[in-house]
């Protein structure tokens, strides 16, 4: 029968039970399972690191589990350690062949790159399927340097999870995306209002441009939204 644990012993909480040739032998662990780890992920290639895919990430993970108990668990061989490190590096070595050969095992694995912004305006059911939220999308425009949706040619959501950008020559009106709608909302109107009068709409919602007449609809063409701000230029195309 195990003898009962005494709470709050420092001596057990910070050394433990074991002999004190086992954090010699701990040592020696950290040095074997690290050295044989890294000599498997330079074989992978750099590439793996610099870019993680989603069959790197699993990797790391599996790769952190393996290399982590072997490192201070005495119960652990060092041999069955090394064995699961190169099945996963096996596994993972085997998913990058399958990847370079098949384009089908590519989409499954790593997904596909899908537009998210043509011309200025959103394409709201890409970002559904990614479940990604508008504010996270103009936090990286913003990053970029975008102010105004009109800016954007072209945005892509990116396989490994990553936007890109690509810039309109020139600037058009846009949804205004600076500053930030947490730190300052757009004025809204409509071609009623004083402030929508002789000037270009933005849909809040998707950033589809209407000119403000007596016929502009009461909802958006592109996302039936209902909410509506003057598109702008960037100040300063505006000047």
């Amino acid at each position: 029968m195990n003898d009962p644990v005494v709470p709050f012993d420092l001596t057990r909480m910070f050394f433990g039970t074991d002999p004190t040739l086992f954090y010699l032998e701990i040592v020696f662990r950290i040095c074997a399972v690290y050295a044989y780890a890294l000599l498997l992920i330079r074989w992978i290639g750099g590439r793996s690191i610099a870019q993680m895919s989603t069959v790197e990430f699993l990797l790391v993970i599996a790769l952190g589990s393996a290399v982590g108990d072997a490192m201070f668990y005495p119960e652990v061989p060092l041999l069955h350690a090394f064995l699961v490190i190169t099945g996963v590096v096996g596994i993972n070595k085997i998913l990058d062949l399958l990847i370079f050969r098949y384009r089908s095992v590519e989409k499954l694995i790593d997904g596909l790159t899908t537009e998210v912004i043509r011309d200025g305006v959103i394409n709201l059911q890409t970002l559904r399927d990614n479940k990604i939220g508008k504010s996270e999308l103009f936090e990286n425009l913003r990053e970029h340097g975008y102010v105004n949706l009109g800016q954007v040619r072209k945005a892509y959501l990116e396989s490994s999870g990553r936007f890109s950008f690509f810039r309109a020559r020139p600037s058009r009106p846009g949804l205004p995306i600076e500053p930030a709608w947490d730190v300052f909302t757009p004025e809204i109107c409509d071609w009623t209002s004083e402030a929508g009068k002789n000037t270009l709409l933005a849909c809040c919602n998707c950033g589809t441009l209407v000119e403000a007449a007596a016929n502009t609809p009461d909802v958006c063409p592109h996302c039936s939204a209902t909410v509506w701000t003057a598109g702008r230029l960037p100040e300063r195309d505006e000047q």
